[in-house]
C-alpha cells in the first residue's frame, strides 16, 4: 500500500510540476529513440502519406486564417448578404440562416421577351350629343299630383327633368306604348316610374292591396331589381294604399308566395322567378294589370330570357289584353326590335338623337324584312360628353402588376376614388379579390415588400358576381353604394342599369365581347351630369380593338404603361429622393419594384394549395372566356394568339402551361374510372415454382374463382320418373 501511494504522489507531482507548454511524454520503442530522423526516412519510404499530411496541414492553415479574418469583422458582416448590392440591407444572422435554408425560386423576368407595343393614334370621331338636363321642372307638368312633385323635390332631390324624361313622361301620361332609347345614366327609371305612379294613384275607386298586381316591371338582374324597387318605394311614399314588391332569384319562394297572397300592386321581378311563380303559384293573378315595363331589354335577350319573356307575355295576354307597354334600352339591336314588335302596340319611339315619331318604321308589327337586319354599327351609341375614355396596351406578363399600380395611383396619391373593375369570369373575380385583400392591402409583416418604395394600400375591396349567394350580393351592393371610396371587382352582372353613386373610374381588365357591352360598362360612371373616367386594358395583339370602337363612334385616348408603373416609386419622387438620378436609373427602379411586387404575388399564390388551385381555375376560366368572343372579333381575340406562359404569369403562376390540365380538373370534370384489380405480390411469399404455376392458372383459368366450384348445384327434379331411374 505504501508503494502504491508513493507512485500516486510521484505522478501527481510530475503533472503539477510540468510546464504548460510541455507536451506529455510519448512512449516509443528503443529503435525509434536511437533514430532521431526516423520520421523523415519513413516519409521518404511512403511519399503518398506525406502528401496527404501536407494537404491536411495546408487546409488547417487556411481554416485558421479564415477564422482570424472573421473575428476581425463585426458580427452582422460575418455572413454573406443575400440582398441586392445597391440596397445594402443589414439583417440579423439568424434571418440569413433561414434564407440560406430556402431553395432559390426561378422566375422569368417581367420585362424580357415581351411583344412590341404598337403606336396608336387617336382618331377624330363625331359623338352623338345628348343634352342631359333641361330647364323644365316637374312642377311644369300640370298633370302630376302635388304630393308626387314634392316627393321628387324633397326625397329624391330632383327638380329639373332630364331630356329623356321631358320627352317620355308626356307620351306615357297619354296612355301610349313607347320604346325609350337613351344613354346610360340619363334617368330612364323615373321616365316610366313617374307616369306609372301618377296613373295608379288616380284610379277610382282606390287600389286595394288584395287586388293584386296593377303594374309589372321586368329587369335582368337582382341588383337592378333591388334598385328599381327602392326607387318605386320612394315614389309611392305619399300614396300608402299602393304596395310595391320585388321577386328575384335567391330568395325563399315560401316568403314570396306569402307576399303575393297578401297582395302586391307594383311587382318588380326578374324574368326567371316570375315564370316560376306563374307555373307554380296559384294565387298570382294578372286580370287587373295595366302596365308592363321591360327594362334593359337588350340585356334580357343577351342573357337568354327570350323564352321566359314569351311565357310572361302569353300569361298577361290570356288574362287581359288592355294594358300599356313600355320597352327601355340604351342600345337598339335586332332582338330589341323583334321584342318590340311582339310586345308593343303602335308605339312611340323616344330617342334624344331623333325627333319623336308617332309611328316609327322600325318598331311596328308591320316591319319589312330589310329593316329587321339592323346593323349594330349604325350610329346608335351615345356616350356622355363628361366621360373621358382611356386605354393602355400591356403585355400579358405585366397585366397584374400594372393593374395593381393603377389602383395604388388612384387610392394613395389622388385619394377619394371609387372604382369598378370588370372581369370576364367569376373565378377571376374571386382570385383577384383574394389576392388584393391579402397581398396588396396588408403586407406589413412581409420582408420582401418592405423593400418596395411604397407603403400598403389601405382601401375597401368588394366583389360581386353571379355565383355568390343572394344575401352576400345584396350586402355587397348596398355597402358599395353607401361607401365614399372603394374598389368593386365584378363581372357583367353589374354592367346594366345599376346607379352606383360617385363612381369615378371604370376599369375593363378584360375587353368586352361587343361595343354594346362596352357602352353599358362605362355607363356606370358619369351619370346624370357628373364626371367620370374609364380605362380599357388591351394586349399588343388586341390593339386593333381600338379601331373597331372607332367604327361605333367611340374614341379612346392612350395612356402609356410606363406612366402607370411609375406610381410604384412616386412616393420617393415626391420626397425628392430621385433628384440627382437620371431617367434610366428611375426606370430601372420602377422595373425592380414591379418585379418585387410580382414575386410577392407569386409567393402568396404558391403559399397554399388552395391559393394555387384558385389561380389555376381563374386562368382556365379566362382562357375559356377568351374563346367565346363572337366571330366578327375572332381576328382580334383568338386563343391561338395568347401566350399561355405569359397569361399564367398574370395570375401569379410559375407552372408551365402544359402542367395545368392535370391540376385544374375539378371533381365534377374527372372521369369516373373503375378501380383496377390489384395483382397479388408473387415475389413476397411464393417460390419460383409456385409463381410459375399460379401464372399458368391465371392464364387458363375461367375467372370464376375457387368458390364457384365449391358450390354444388342440386339437380332439378325431372317430370318423367323413367328418365330419373335411367339417369340414376
Amino acid at each position: 500500500m505504501a508503494a502504491e501511494g508513493l507512485m500516486i504522489n510521484i505522478t501527481a507531482g510530475f503533472i503539477k510540476g510540468r510546464p504548460k507548454n510541455d507536451q506529455p511524454e510519448v512512449f516509443t520503442s528503443p529503435q525509434r529513440r536511437a533514430q532521431p530522423n526516423s520520421r523523415k526516412s519513413w516519409l521518404r519510404e511512403n511519399p503518398r502519406s506525406g502528401s496527404s499530411i501536407k494537404l491536411a496541414n495546408q487546409s488547417a492553415d487556411t481554416v485558421r486564417k479564415k477564422h482570424r479574418i472573421a473575428e476581425k469583422r463585426p458580427p452582422y458582416a460575418q455572413m454573406s448578404s443575400l440582398a441586392p448590392k445597391k440596397r445594402k440591407i443589414v439583417e440579423e444572422p439568424w434571418d440569413k440562416g433561414e434564407q440560406k435554408m430556402m431553395d432559390p425560386i426561378k422566375t422569368s423576368s417581367l420585362f424580357r421577351n415581351n411583344p412590341e407595343i404598337p403606336e396608336i393614334h387617336k382618331q377624330a370621331v363625331e359623338l352623338l350629343k345628348e343634352s342631359i338636363f333641361t330647364t323644365n321642372h316637374f312642377s311644369d307638368l300640370g298633370e302630376l299630383h302635388p304630393h308626387l312633385v314634392s316627393t321628387l323635390n324633397n326625397i329624391l332631390k330632383l327638380s329639373n327633368m332630364t331630356s329623356i324624361q321631358k320627352q317620355a313622361i308626356p307620351v306615357l301620361l297619354d296612355g301610349k306604348d313607347a320604346l325609350i332609347q337613351s344613354q346610360t345614366g340619363s334617368g330612364k327609371t323615373l321616365a316610366y316610374g313617374v307616369p306609372l305612379v301618377q296613373s295608379l294613384q288616380s284610379v277610382q275607386p282606390k287600389i286595394q292591396r288584395t287586388d293584386g298586381p296593377y303594374a309589372i316591371i321586368i329587369v335582368p338582374t337582382r341588383e337592378l331589381a333591388l334598385q328599381s324597387f327602392d326607387t318605386v318605394q320612394k315614389l309611392v311614399k305619399p300614396f300608402m294604399w299602393i304596395v310595391p314588391g320585388v321577386l328575384m332569384g335567391g330568395e325563399k319562394r315560401k316568403s314570396e308566395k306569402a307576399r303575393l297572397r297578401k297582395g302586391i300592386n307594383i311587382l318588380v321581378s326578374t324574368p326567371g322567378r316570375l315564370v316560376d311563380h306563374i307555373k307554380n303559384t296559384k294565387n298570382i293573378c294578372f286580370n287587373l294589370v295595366q302596365w308592363l315595363v321591360i327594362d334593359e331589354a337588350d340585356r334580357l335577350l343577351d342573357l337568354g330570357f327570350e323564352k321566359d319573356i314569351t311565357v310572361i307575355l302569353n300569361a298577361l295576354n290570356a288574362a287581359n289584353l288592355k294594358r300599356q307597354n313600355v320597352l327601355l334600352s340604351a342600345t337598339l339591336t335586332n332582338g330589341v326590335n323583334r321584342l318590340a314588335g311582339i310586345s308593343l302596340n303602335d308605339p312611340v319611339h323616344v330617342n334624344l338623337t331623333e325627333k319623336p315619331q308617332s309611328k316609327p318604321s322600325l318598331t311596328t308589327k308591320k316591319m319589312k324584312n330589310e329593316q329587321e337586319n339592323i346593323k349594330e354599327n349604325s350610329n346608335m351609341y351615345s356616350i356622355p360628353e363628361q366621360l373621358q375614355q382611356f386605354m393602355v396596351l400591356v403585355p400579358s406578363k405585366l397585366r397584374l402588376v400594372t393593374l395593381s399600380a393603377f389602383i395604388l395611383q388612384k387610392f394613395k396619391i389622388e385619394k377619394k376614388q371609387k372604382m369598378i373593375i370588370f372581369f370576364s369570369t367569376c373565378e377571376s373575380v374571386e382570385f383577384h379579390y383574394n389576392l388584393f385583400t391579402n397581398a396588396l392591402t396588408s403586407y406589413s409583416d412581409s420582408k420582401e415588400l418592405k423593400q418596395l418604395p411604397f407603403s400598403a394600400c389601405k382601401t375597401l375591396f368588394l366583389r360581386l358576381h353571379g355565383n355568390m349567394e343572394q344575401e352576400a350580393r345584396k350586402q355587397t351592393f348596398l355597402e358599395f353604394s353607401q361607401s365614399n371610396m372603394g374598389v368593386l371587382l365584378c363581372t357583367d352582372v353589374a354592367a346594366r342599369g345599376l346607379d352606383l353613386p360617385e363612381v369615378t373610374w371604370i376599369v375593363q381588365y378584360n375587353a368586352p365581347t361587343s361595343p354594346t357591352e362596352y357602352v353599358h360598362r362605362v355607363g356606370r360612371t358619369a351619370r346624370i351630369g357628373s364626371r367620370g373616367n374609364s380605362l380599357l386594358f388591351l394586349t399588343p395583339s388586341e390593339s386593333e380593338y381600338a379601331n373597331t370602337l372607332v367604327t361605333y363612334q367611340i374614341s379612346v385616348s392612350e395612356i402609356k404603361m410606363e406612366d402607370i408603373l411609375s406610381t410604384l416609386v412616386m412616393e420617393h419622387i415626391q420626397r425628392k429622393k430621385y433628384r440627382n438620378k437620371s431617367d434610366g436609373a428611375i426606370l430601372q427602379e420602377v422595373r425592380e419594384s414591379a418585379t418585387v411586387l410580382q414575386k410577392v404575388y407569386e409567393t402568396f399564390v404558391h403559399s397554399t394549395k388552395g391559393n394555387l388551385l384558385q389561380a389555376k381555375k381563374a386562368l382556365v376560366s379566362f382562357i375559356r372566356a377568351y374563346a367565346t368572343y363572337p366571330t366578327n372579333l375572332k381576328h382580334i381575340f383568338h386563343v391561338k394568339s395568347l401566350h399561355l406562359g405569359h397569361a399564367a404569369k398574370s395570375f401569379g403562376l410559375r407552372d408551365a402551361p402544359q402542367k395545368l390540365n392535370s391540376t385544374i380538373m375539378t371533381n365534377e370534370q374527372k372521369r369516373k374510372l373503375k378501380p383496377r384489380m390489384k395483382r397479388p405480390a408473387f415475389s413476397r411469399d411464393l417460390s419460383a415454382k409456385a409463381q410459375a404455376s399460379l401464372k399458368l392458372q391465371s392464364e387458363f383459368s375461367s375467372g370464376l374463382g375457387e368458390k364457384f366450384y365449391k358450390v354444388k348445384k342440386k339437380p332439378k327434379p325431372l317430370r318423367d320418373p323413367s328418365l330419373q331411374s335411367e339417369s340414376a
